[in-house]
């Protein structure tokens, strides 16, 4: 089953924080690292997943890294967008092992139909912490953009999460 997030995370709270009317957070008490990063997680998920469209693609790269990084076995991540930018969904298509996840395009092509997608960015996490991209991750970026250029989807990028500041495609030029 695919882990998905939408736009349902808006509802959730942040239970140890309060907010002043400038609408900054502090936080009710001390806190552990495990809350400290689910908060950290909500509030990613409300700045993806809110009405107006992704524009920023450090919040993007923030979000994927918080979601991707520290995990043991290799997933790809399809963040699906409508015609104006806006994150429809976001969930893991594949999930692989300590080195590798197969990815498949008809299974991508599948799921933005489904969602009505206009665009996607596309993520995995590198395990081994090396954020360069393989021969075999950019042969499936090239041909995923092709697939998908086919039904007039757009393909804006594909982020590495590995350690440091994950790695762009787009920003690289590969894309």
């Amino acid at each position: 089953m695919a882990k998905k997030h939408s736009t349902e995370t808006k509802a959730l709270k942040l239970p140890y924080f309060v907010t002043d009317t400038a609408g900054k957070y502090r936080a009710r008490r001390a806190l552990t690292e495990e809350q400290i990063i689910k908060a950290a997680s909500v509030l990613l998920n409300k700045a993806v997943f809110r009405e107006s469209a992704i524009t920023s693609p450090d919040i993007t790269r923030a979000y994927l890294k918080a979601r991707l990084r520290g995990l043991e076995h290799e997933v790809f991540v399809c963040l699906y967008l409508d015609n104006q930018n806006r994150a429809i969904e976001c969930e893991e298509l594949f999930r692989g092992t300590i080195d590798g996840a197969a990815v498949y395009p008809r299974e991508v092509a599948k799921r933005c139909l489904q969602l009505n997608a206009a665009a996607v960015i596309f993520a995995h996490n590198h395990p081994s912490g090396i954020r360069e991209p393989s021969l075999a991750d950019k042969a499936i970026t090239n041909q995923l953009k092709a697939s998908l250029s086919l039904l007039d989807i757009r393909t804006l990028d594909h982020f590495i999460i590995g350690d440091g500041e994950p790695l762009s495609f787009a920003e690289r030029g590969l894309i």
